[in-house]
């Protein structure tokens, strides 16, 4: 009888990030697909976009007017979902039903004045100024002693909901911690009491050793794909060296940063020839909360797109009723993107 393979034979695999499993089914990729098919991303945006709320100089919804800016802009949230003046308080029926004020800053940043171009069609010297402005607007939020998490995130295409097209990114920070990074928080926390290290550091040391799921490696970051990934094409930055936050890159570490971003979404979009959707984001340490000498940074991408760019994974049935789900195996799935080219398809 044939041994157990990884590559043939249903498994499930611990994401030591949260402590939770998900589900790997490779042989699954051998089903025909009559499902869904989703429309193809556009790609033919202008530079520039009169009835664009992001683009310079145009009217928002509120009726702002964005500045004539030229390089990376940020802004609070027209529509923020978090309001720093919301009043504290709490509601309590019985112990079973509760509920907590939430409040926080909501920031939108554009990356680039034009309207056309997402970060793997910016250049590198670009993308710097992009993670100079998230250092900015990181540092002036923390300032605020009551904010105790800071998130930065991207929802990239139509498919991932995102609301504009303008390239853009958004920023927030709130009163206490998320549920996703209270479980990233004490698994790390689990990890460096018992050894005095840093769990993502010894699991970095580990992957670059297997060289089984690097998508792309410089001096001071790797992107690959989780030994646990949900998504079929689901990839992690790391950094080599261990910090806390994205204020604590260095000069040298910011356009590795950049360099990294650039070659791992060029190879997203070179996938299937199209604008590659995702929702993409950092994990870092809560902020105002002490030290956390167990937190080191990482950057998640979440991109649902499966068989094609019209083709996308659903989170349905038993991944919502019980465990994440996946088909493609992390491995297949580093080796295929790690394949692509570094230049952009509408270049080639």
């Amino acid at each position: 009888m044939m041994g157990f393979d990884l590559k043939e034979h249903s498994h499930k695999r611990l994401n030591l990030l949260t402590g939770e499993w998900v589900l790997v089914s490779p042989h699954r990729t051998k089903r025909p697909w009559q499902g869904k098919v989703e429309a193809a991303a556009k790609n033919d945006r202008p530079q520039y976009d009169p009835g664009c709320y992001l683009c310079p100089g145009n009217v928002r919804a509120d009726g702002t007017v964005n500045e004539q800016y030229t390089e990376p802009f940020a802004f609070t949230n027209d529509f923020s979902a978090l309001l720093k003046d919301t009043p504290d308080g709490e509601y309590s029926l019985d112990g079973l039903l509760q509920a907590k004020s939430q409040k926080g800053i909501c920031r939108v940043i554009c990356f680039s004045p034009r309207h056309d171009l997402t970060l793997p069609q910016m250049t590198e010297e670009a993308i710097v100024k992009v993670i100079e402005l998230w250092q900015r607007e990181f540092a002036e939020l923390a300032k605020n002693d009551w904010i105790k998490y800071i998130q930065v995130f991207e929802n990239k295409g139509d498919i991932m909901g995102c609301s504009n097209p303008h390239p853009h990114g958004q920023i927030w920070s709130l009163n206490d911690v998320p549920a996703e990074l209270v479980k990233e928080t004490n698994q790390q926390k689990a990890y460096f009491e018992k050894n005095g290290r840093s769990l993502l550091s010894d699991y970095l040391q580990l992957e670059i050793k297997q060289n089984e799921r690097i998508v792309c490696a410089n001096e001071h970051f790797v992107a690959l794909v989780p030994f646990w990934a949900v998504w079929p094409y689901e990839t992690m930055i790391i950094s080599k060296r261990q910090v806390q936050n994205v204020t604590e890159f260095t000069d040298e570490e910011k356009k590795a940063l950049a360099s990294i971003l650039k070659q791992l979404t060029v190879r997203y979009d070179n996938l299937f020839s199209t604008s590659f959707p995702y929702s993409a984001g950092m994990h870092q340490a809560p902020v105002n909360d002490g030290k956390h000498a167990e937190w080191h940074w990482h950057m998640h991408f979440y991109p649902p797109l499966l068989r094609s760019a019209t083709v996308k994974k659903f989170m349905v049935g038993y991944e919502m009723l019980a465990s994440p789900q996946r088909d493609i195996t992390p491995e297949w799935a580093a080796e295929k993107l790690k394949s692509l080219p570094e230049v952009h398809y509408s270049e080639q």
